[in-house]
């Protein structure tokens, strides 16, 4: 194979035979690049936060929001990955991930406790929709998928925790 051959491969939807009926694979990748939207964007978000908060909570906010955003960084690759093993494309534009996320991105400057607010909102919706999301996979016996996005519900719920401890 020469190099400009090599340079010339572009991802395909795979057909793959890994015990997964095709149509649930689709349904499982369409899930998963939900929840790539998702948690992509809350990474950007909690990463806003991160840079931007100030007053009297700033330095346990940035710490807090910084080991929220790497736990993020890793599961967003994980997540991608695993839409790749099923066989389908994952989604990595920012117009892809809004339209399929289930919130908006963070876009006005706000005080601390607003910041606080939408990062607990989200982490809250990431659970919600990660729970569904883990029934289909159960439903179809995809077990990876299924403990992939079952560590992801128990991260979005400690942050969840986390941040409602400091508006509480």
């Amino acid at each position: 194979m020469s190099n400009s051959s090599v340079l010339h491969a572009s991802p395909v939807e795979s057909n793959i035979a890994n015990g997964l009926l095709q149509g649930d694979r689709a349904e499982l990748a369409n899930r998963l690049s939900e929840a790539l939207a998702d948690t992509y964007l809350l990474y950007l978000k909690t990463q806003a936060v991160h840079w931007n908060v100030v007053g009297p909570m700033f330095f346990g906010l940035h710490k807090l929001t910084e080991s929220q955003y790497q736990d993020m960084a890793e599961a967003i690759d994980s997540i991608a990955e695993r839409i790749r093993a099923i066989g389908f494309l994952a989604p990595g534009s920012f117009k892809q991930f809004s339209q399929l996320s289930s919130f908006k991105e963070l876009t006005e400057a706000a005080s601390a406790k607003e910041m606080i607010q939408q990062l607990l909102q989200d982490n809250e919706i990431c659970s919600r929709n990660l729970r569904n999301s883990v029934a289909e996979a159960e439903k179809v016996e995809d077990v990876h998928t299924a403990d992939l996005l079952t560590a992801r519900i128990g991260s979005h719920e400690q942050n969840a925790w986390m941040l409602r401890s400091l508006l509480e």
